[in-house]
């Protein structure tokens, strides 16, 4: 009997899964999550409007009730919104209805894992672009790419993950009008660089925004996220969306979190970006380490000691970070989310016992 593997594409088998170390720490810096839980209101209210609904019938079927929270939370129109069990489901949706044999995509590396896995497991071709050696977007190099090749797709995380760096709306709009493809802006962690590119939607239809719940709303366990575009395109992704893909406690949790973002989240958010500069400037002080300044939850540092040696010593002291130097010109790098004020007070003083 033959190997069922071989069944499998080889550029599938090629691939390297997705994971993430199974480690656990008291400090868990790893995963870019907000270091604060949900308020409190926040999750009485939840539950009380989930108390009152019978859990015995199905959530809505094109979540309805909260597109129309999210018009109104980014000022878009409701019928250009998909909601998706994170944003991770509506990256994967997205290029399911626009990539297979021929297509091109084009991302910038180092950047999030994902558009490379999905494109290939597709069949698509991906076309890499290298960030500069300071790890910020090459503008001029992007821009001639995309006016020279013009990719079906370009997926720009902005700020990017792993290395924060973001790319300003004037390069962005410059792309949109030099592309016939569609551009595709990863805004995950768009809250802690107080920008957005959602106001170029009305005039560019072959604009994608991409947001989550996971960071800044800090629903991560809840798995919510939201596709921006002009209505046909919307449509035409949310028919790679399974039926009934966001449960009724997550559409509910969002709807409360949109709601109270202001007087609950918001006050968070501040709190991190604080914490961001704080870190910055401590790290910088540590003789072995070189962070690189980022407009994101986290900060990715140069090490002159091993990353992975690093790592496990963090990890005895029962912090846990992430190590990312196996992602392309990142072998001397890790990376850490912003933490809590004492979260990265045990942070600090355990890379200064290890680095100096």
């Amino acid at each position: 009997m033959g190997n069922s593997a071989d069944k499998i594409k080889p550029e599938v088998r090629a691939l390297r899964a997705y994971t993430l170390s199974p480690d656990r720490a008291r400090v868990k810096i790893n995963q870019n999550e907000n270091p604060w839980d949900a308020p409190a209101r926040i999750k009485a209210e939840t539950l009380r409007r989930l108390e009152a609904r019978r859990w015995s019938r199905y959530p809505d079927f094109t979540a309805a009730s909260l597109h129309a929270r999210l018009a109104e939370f980014s000022g878009w129109q409701t019928k250009g919104i998909v909601a998706g069990n994170g944003s991770n489901e509506l990256i994967q949706a997205l290029l399911m209805v626009t990539v297979g044999p021929g297509k091109r995509v084009l991302i910038c590396e180092p950047t999030f894992a994902l558009y490379r896995q999905i494109t290939t497991v597709l069949g698509g071709e991906v076309i890499s672009l290298p960030l500069t050696l300071e790890l910020s977007y090459d503008t001029d190099a992007l821009q001639r790419t995309v006016r020279d090749l013009q990719p079906d797709v370009t997926i720009v995380c902005s700020p990017n993950n792993p290395t924060g760096c973001v790319l300003d709306g004037r390069d962005i709009r410059a792309l949109l009008e030099s592309t016939n493809g569609l551009l595709v802006i990863d805004e995950a962690y768009h809250e802690f660089a107080e920008h957005s590119v959602v106001t170029l939607l009305p005039d560019h239809e072959n604009l994608i925004v991409l947001r989550t719940f996971s960071k800044a709303m800090a629903l991560a366990a809840l798995r919510v996220g939201y596709l921006l575009a002009v209505p046909g395109l919307a449509t035409e992704v949310s028919k790679a969306v399974l039926p009934y893909n966001l449960n009724a406690v997550s559409q509910t949790a969002a709807e409360v979190a949109v709601e109270m973002y202001e007087d609950e989240l918001r006050p968070l958010v501040r709190k991190i970006i604080t914490e961001r500069e704080r870190l910055y400037r401590e790290l910088s002080t540590i003789k072995s380490l070189t962070p690189v300044p980022s407009l994101a939850n986290f900060i990715i540092v140069k090490s002159a000691i091993d990353p992975k040696q690093v790592f496990a010593e963090l990890l005895k002291r029962n912090i846990l970070i992430r190590d990312v130097s196996g992602h392309p010109m990142l072998s001397d790098y890790f990376r850490l989310s912003v933490g809590t004020p004492e979260e990265n007070d045990l942070l600090l003083s355990a890379l200064r016992e290890i680095c100096g």
